[in-house]
């Protein structure tokens, strides 16, 4: 099993900034990917961004160039760092480990973004 634990989110004003973190523990593969994805209330889970253990990243249409992710191998960890955040970037972002084993969701850590 792998365990995600995410922290970072929280409440901001639009323009500001925000820095998610997940790590991952347990019987982690070396060859994986991590992300983030988010849900918004209404809305179906979209796409954030996701970075693989070789260093390969893909972002949502809506958060490029504002967005970076990253990760640590050492630490198992990803980051994701959200600057110019807008309104519509209020959501649940949910971290995401899945390697050709299996696949798992963190519990979800809550970003909301005020105008």
């Amino acid at each position: 099993q792998v365990q995600l634990v995410e922290s970072g989110g929280g409440l901001v004003q639009a323009g500001g900034s925000l820095r998610l973190s997940c790590a991952a523990s347990g019987s982690i593969l070396s060859i994986n990917m991590m992300g983030w994805y988010r849900q918004a209330p209404g809305k179906q889970r979209e796409l954030v961004a996701t970075v693989t253990s070789g260093g390969r990243s893909i972002y949502g249409d809506s958060v490029k160039g504002r967005f970076t992710i990253s990760r640590d191998n050492g630490k198992n960890t990803v980051y994701l760092q959200m600057n110019s955040l807008k309104p519509e970037d209020t959501a649940v972002y949910y971290c995401r480990h899945s390697s050709s084993r299996d696949d798992y969701w963190g519990q979800g850590t809550q970003v909301t973004v005020s105008s």
